[in-house]
């Protein structure tokens, strides 16, 4: 999702031309003519942001949406007790957060758009939305440029899990940026060592892997929940699709949460905690580092999709 500003910037036009379209108020310019037909032809403007079309192809479809016949699981299929569509909390500066740096050499196919980042021998899945494919562009120049296929990358994991748990999980990267160094102008990038990760999010067990994982669900916005209230349901179960993050914890101070749904009563809900933690390439999961903030018992406002709208998209 992007703003109008944002937008405006990566197509070199002025926001309040862009803001006039919006409302039917100015003629498109023969100058603006291409802008134009490119804004519009690969985005949408829903609830106060700019979506990417989700009929476009590109690599973040194939990794958001496994194949029917790798019986893959979406990842927010997992269902809490008692909750609703959103749950909304008194306002706290915490927030849902995944984000990290990984290492590797990069591999850039713009012919396929399969990118890859091959970390301590094993391939990772690289892709980008529409909004950071000037950073893809910037990536691939300063590879040619150096010859150095090798790079500091500033990331977003995601993580497919599927039913049979014996079937291990498989990650891939989204990226944010990139960087030569720790001397940088981002701050992530200056807080975080290689392959160090900030998670922000629920503790908890799910059915789908052996591990306890952190979960990062959709922050919550009005403009948010003014965009999912009238989506339909397969957009609206894409955009608020959880990550689920499988995490080795030994000593944590409260235990992650199992939802037992054969258990009558109130089982309790799971904890929201920050923390910093590192990859582990030859193991494919994070291990925890240092807790970031006390353990909260109350989790940030956030969006999750309805049991109803999972529902009816599996009865399709």
């Amino acid at each position: 999702m992007a703003s109008t500003e944002a937008i405006a910037a990566a197509f070199r036009i002025d926001p309040q031309i862009l803001e006039k379209w919006l409302e039917g108020k100015q003629p498109v310019l023969a100058k603006y003519a291409s802008a134009h037909q490119q804004i519009f032809a690969q985005f949408e403007y829903i609830g106060g942001e700019w979506h990417p079309k989700l009929d476009r192809q590109s690599s973040v479809a194939m990794l958001d949406e496994p194949s029917q016949s790798q019986n893959a699981v979406e990842s927010d299929r997992v269902q809490h007790p008692n909750s609703s569509e959103v749950d909304l909390e008194p306002q706290s500066t915490a927030m849902f957060q995944a984000v990290g740096i990984v290492t590797g050499a990069v591999h850039l196919d713009w012919e396929t758009h399969k990118h890859s980042a091959i970390i301590n021998g094993s391939t990772y899945p690289l892709f980008y939305i529409s909004q950071k494919r000037k950073a893809f562009e910037a990536l691939k120049a300063e590879v040619a440029a150096t010859g150095n296929s090798r790079q500091r990358l500033i990331v977003y994991p995601r993580v497919i899990h599927f039913p049979n748990k014996q079937r291990a999980h498989e990650i891939a990267f989204q990226l944010v940026g990139f960087d030569k160094g720790q001397q940088t102008k981002q701050e992530v990038s200056r807080e975080l060592l290689d392959f160090e990760f900030k998670l922000a999010g629920l503790w908890q067990f799910i059915p789908v892997c052996r591990i306890p994982c952190i979960s990062i669900f959709r922050n919550f916005s009005s403009e948010r929940l003014d965009y999912i209230k009238q989506a339909e349901p397969a957009k609206k179960v894409k955009f608020l699709k959880a990550s689920h993050l499988p995490l080795l914890w030994k000593d944590a101070p409260c235990k992650p949460f199992r939802f037992n749904p054969k258990a009558e009563g109130d089982q309790g809900h799971p904890t929201f905690v920050t923390l910093k933690v590192k990859f582990l390439p030859e193991r494919n999961v994070f291990s925890f580092v240092e807790q970031l903030t006390p353990v909260q018992e109350t989790a940030p406002p956030f969006l999750k999709a309805s049991k109803k709208d999972k529902a009816s998209l599996r009865r399709q």
